[in-house]
């Protein structure tokens, strides 16, 4: 509020001051009064939500791939970053040792088709004192962790023959963490050859680097320098810590890779062997990838956390889906997968529509498609082969029918304002049901004071928001989160879902709005009517849940409060006849200042509150505090 510099009189000032009384106590009474939601809770009067409702959108922005999900230790292990004309800088890694004794450049003699670039180190001393070469530092420091094993695999040629250490090593100082020596005649390594070592660490550091050195003079040949834990989830290569936040959860679908066509991911450039694949350099979020996390290992962790792939490009579904004897298939098979992934959707595209080539000039018939834009082509030739493939278009149709065919539409929400946030729970509320489902891959509260990093405000708004597509459930057929993970090293967007470092992660109140919805995947929707005084703040949803495990059904009420103030909320349930309700509970997500956020010093601050809830029965007066999401779970 702007104040005028009128000069103000006692008694002006003494009717301002009663008018402020007066409309605080309006608030006051608000405030008290309680407000109600009648649930029926009967099976009868229920509709199911869609089993693939509430997913996660993986995007290779903030290093969440490489130098994250992806465990790869070693940055720009190809030497192919500082771009394809050689010589070219060869940043992250450094010469070790004095640059007199050494002479490092980049030269395009690698054996691999799709990524030429290789290091030529001419080391020019013989006995070295302590050994020259090359180190990386990784992404913001390798963690390296007593007593784990680590796998290094590296290519190297060589006229003579070679003794060369592999060695982690704290960055700061130098101390040897772990080593080995590689030694090989002149006739093992006159043409390229592949080396390993598994490095067994004898002490931690959490900013180490990689050390490849010689004592020896002569001329080496390097490429593909690989280091990998062993312990990765499943073996697959994936960071366990984050997989398992992942399975936390329970996400029906993982779409990935989220990239516009400009931008488009080569799939066929991240298959196969990965010292083969070329890696590239995403111009969107400006850094580069050696694509070790390609298609198959998108496939690979949709499948290892049990969620359907999305896949977001315009090729590679007969690498998903084809038999192991096609020609896509069949390289599927030689990497370790030999029958189809479920892939049942496909993105065409991401954030496109409108773009030049993208739809082009509509036609009356179909089989003009293919000569009229990318998407009306890939939509006949898919549909076409893979009939039961639901295929979404970039375009929206929230507000407006679509004037070509589709299965699901995409929409995205990026709000600046909490309440606009809140509000767009309502977006789909007069949407016709008939025509394609809506597919809400992007959503979250970004930028300004309201958002930062990850606020509880923030989050309760996408609770909201979240409750609203509950409720439109019959036309919303899938929802994502986005961006998924962010390295706290490189924040090219705010906020995210998962913050992560090279040693632990935690999840913002985003993250924990996500898992209190994690059960709302083919659960039943209930029809339930609220009664407030400020629709604005107050969002409510029912669902029935089945526990797979013990096989009893469960009422779930989610409530989000964005308003400043408690609220006394009376819930009356009909349609129950036997019922448990003894051993009802309640889960809060809240904590003393709205604009709060999770780090690392204290990554549990806001996080969901689990406690009995008292008095439980078929009318259930609660009172749930400012900013919160508030779930109460009872036996029925």
């Amino acid at each position: 509020m702007i104040f005028s510099k009128t000069r103000y009189t006692f008694p002006r000032l003494y009717l301002i001051i009663v008018a402020y009384l007066i409309f605080q106590g309006c608030a006051y009474a608000n405030h008290n009064h309680a407000s109600t939601l009648v649930v029926d809770a009967s099976t009868s009067s229920g509709r199911p939500i869609p089993d693939i409702l509430f997913g996660v959108f993986f995007e290779e922005i903030n290093h969440a791939g490489a130098g994250g999900l992806w465990a790869e230790l070693v940055n720009n292990r190809g030497f192919e970053a500082g771009a394809r004309r050689v010589p070219s800088n060869i940043e992250p890694w450094t010469i070790v040792g004095q640059e007199s004794a050494i002479f490092v450049r980049t030269e395009r003699s690698s054996c691999f088709e799709h990524n030429k670039v290789a290091l030529k180190m001419h080391v020019l001393c013989d006995n070295c004192p302590d050994g020259v070469g090359i180190s990386n530092p990784g992404f913001w420091g390798m963690n390296i962790v007593r007593g784990k094993k680590y796998k290094v695999v590296f290519f190297v040629k060589s006229k003579t023959s070679i003794d060369m250490m592999v060695s982690f090593r704290k960055t700061e100082g130098g101390e040897i963490l772990s080593s080995s020596n590689i030694k090989a005649s002149k006739s093992e390594v006159l043409r390229w050859k592949r080396m390993e070592t598994t490095l067994v660490a004898d002490a931690s550091s959490s900013i180490s680097s990689l050390y490849l050195t010689t004592t020896k003079k002569g001329v080496i040949w390097l490429d593909q320098v690989s280091a990998m834990p062993v312990d990765t989830y499943k073996g697959h290569g994936f960071r366990s810590d984050l997989v398992n936040m992942l399975l936390e959860l329970k996400p029906a679908f993982f779409r990935f890779p989220g990239q516009t066509l400009r931008n488009a991911f080569k799939w066929k450039e991240s298959v196969g062997p990965w010292e083969q694949r070329s890696g590239h350099f995403g111009d969107v979020w400006g850094y580069w990838t050696d694509d070790g996390l390609g298609y198959f290992e998108g496939l690979q962790l949709a499948e290892d956390i049990g969620a359907r792939p999305l896949w977001d490009a315009l090729d590679g579904i007969e690498f998903a889906r084809g038999a192991a004897t096609s020609k896509w298939g069949s390289l599927r098979a030689s990497m370790g997968h030999p029958e189809p992934f479920d892939l049942k959707y496909v993105a065409i595209g991401n954030e496109d529509c409108g773009k030049k080539n993208y739809l082009g000039m509509l036609s009356l018939s179909l089989t003009f498609f293919k000569h009229l834009g990318n998407y009306l082509a890939f939509y006949e030739a898919i549909k076409h082969a893979y009939p039961d493939i639901q295929i979404v278009s970039n375009c929206d149709a929230s507000a407006k029918p679509l004037d070509h065919p589709a299965d699901l539409y995409d929409y995205h929400t990026y709000p600046n304002e909490y309440q606009i946030m809140f509000n767009n729970a309502h977006a789909f509320d007069k949407t016709p049901r008939n025509g394609p489902k809506a597919f809400v891959s992007e959503y979250a509260l970004i930028g300004g004071s309201q958002a930062k990093l990850g606020t509880l405000l923030g989050a309760v708004s996408e609770a909201g928001f979240l409750i609203g597509l509950e409720t439109n459930s019959d036309h919303v057929m899938m929802a994502s989160y986005a961006p998924l993970l962010v390295n706290a090293n490189d924040r090219k967007w705010n906020p995210d879902a998962i913050v992560f470092n090279s040693i632990e992660a935690y999840g913002t109140p985003s993250y924990w709005v996500q898992y209190m919805f994690k059960e709302s995947n083919g659960a039943t929707f209930l029809n339930s009517q609220l009664q407030t005084p400020d629709p604005f703040s107050v969002a409510a949803s029912a669902i029935l849940w089945k526990n797979p495990y013990n096989k009893k059904t469960y009422l779930r009420i989610k409530v989000a409060n964005v308003g400043d103030n408690h609220l006394n909320l009376k819930i009356s349930l009909d349609g129950i006849e036997n019922s448990d309700l003894s051993k009802a509970t309640k889960t809060v997500l809240t904590s003393e200042n709205a604009l709060d956020e999770n780090n690392f010093a204290d990554p549990k601050k806001i996080v969901p509150k689990r406690s009995p809830l008292v008095s439980p029965s078929k009318e259930i007066n609660d009172i749930l505090p400012p900013i919160s999401l508030t779930e109460q779970y009872l036996s029925i």
